[in-house]
């Protein structure tokens, strides 16, 4: 089923109080809020396509944010109306070909891309389903005067968030029946209702929030702080044979010995051993995963360079590197006087200090493969964040 993601971000932000001209262009911690919300739609496997509502000074803005942080499935950006309901509107004019349709606010940067999968999942199944949370604690009514009126049952009680989700053809025409009816709602799921249709209410908890007044920007800086401060551990093994003719590369050091170690690239051990530590720390597999040895391009290449993919491999994810200690076993050749160079050269092509990169080195008394110098072995540990 294709699945276009509308995304609403011609709001006037009123209620921010002139903390910002426009609370989904505004830098929340280093990266626009528009940005991030996009983001997590383009991550999301399960999304075909993303079509923004904007104000019509700020289409230029909004591609340029898409073509800066790579967000390809951005098809179209429409213009918003007067209300939020136009909004949306003019953007549902501009999908061409779509089963389900997730309207979204680009105020709401925190959604995650396993929530837009149990949405739709949902909505799959039900028609319509909509991002919500049940309300834990005991809500009142008030009259007029300020005072308490009633108290409200909090087991039927819940908040709606976004995506709201609904499939494109019902959604259509509840559009329709609203607008020919003059009436405009807030809320997307209020057209459902509207026409008698029910809607799946799913449980997004309480992080994926919108911001709306001035506290919710802190609220949000805080969260996106201790997220980014999670601490992943990775552990990377790799074994080469020693062979005839081939160089000896450890840790990006041409090391003049009589055999080199066997492999498809240039067979460097503890480059290896150091890049299934990252990529396992942030849960993307192994090397042979993403440099198999099928493929000719990885022939002979220098680790140095897939090392320096991996990095980036991280980065997209969010991620920078804490520090690697990595230990050689080898019986010979004696490699203390190259294991600053190898610091040196890892260090440089994850862009780090030296300093959070350790190179240990021993033998193992001539016992095993490595002890009978049949080849090398290297084990290395290593923590993100």
């Amino acid at each position: 089923m294709k699945t276009v993601a509308i995304i609403a971000s011609a709001g006037s932000g009123t209620r921010m109080a002139g903390v910002c001209k426009s609370k989904t262009l505004m830098e929340l911690n280093g990266m626009p809020v528009l940005a991030r919300t996009m983001a997590v739609f383009e991550k999301t496997a399960i999304i075909d396509e993303i079509i923004v509502s904007a104000k019509a000074e700020d289409v230029d803005t909004v591609k340029a944010l898409a073509e800066k942080y790579g967000i390809s499935k951005l098809t179209a950006v429409a213009v918003g109306g007067e209300t939020r309901q136009q909004s949306v509107a003019n953007a549902l004019a501009l999908v061409k070909d779509a089963d389900i349709i997730a309207i979204h606010d680009g105020a709401r940067p925190m959604i995650r891309s396993e929530q837009i999968e149990s949405v739709l999942e949902q909505t799959a199944l039900h028609g319509a389903a909509t991002a919500a949370c049940p309300v834990y604690d005991t809500v009142k009514t008030a009259d007029g005067g300020g005072y308490i009126a009633s108290t409200l049952d909090r087991r039927v009680v819940w908040t709606v968030q976004t995506p709201q989700c609904f499939k494109l053809a019902q959604y259509r025409e509840a559009m329709a029946k609203a607008q020919a009816d003059g009436m405009n709602f807030t809320d997307d799921c209020q057209l459902m209702e509207y026409c008698g249709k029910k809607v799946k209410l799913v449980d997004c908890g309480d992080m994926n929030m919108k911001l709306t007044v001035p506290r919710d920007i802190e609220k949000a800086r805080a969260l996106l702080n201790e997220e980014a401060m999670q601490m992943r551990i990775g552990h990377g093994y790799d074994v080469h044979k020693l062979g005839e003719n081939r160089k000896l590369i450890i840790g990006g050091v041409d090391i003049p010995y009589e055999r080199g170690l066997v492999g498809h690239s240039d067979a460097d051990v503890l480059v290896h051993a150091v890049m299934d530590a990252l990529l396992g720390a942030a849960s993307l597999g192994d090397i042979g995963r993403h440099f198999p040895d099928s493929d000719e391009k990885y022939r002979g290449i220098s680790s140095l360079e897939l090392l320096c993919h991996v990095n980036e491999l991280l980065k997209t994810m969010g991620f920078s590197v804490g520090n690697i200690d990595a230990t050689l076993i080898a019986q010979k050749p004696k490699v203390a006087p190259y294991v600053l160079q190898m610091r040196e050269n890892i260090a440089e092509t994850l862009g780090v200090d030296v300093s959070k990169v350790n190179v240990k080195a021993t033998t193992e008394e001539h016992l095993g493969f490595t002890g009978r110098e049949e080849g090398m072995a290297a084990h290395a540990v290593a923590l993100i964040y």
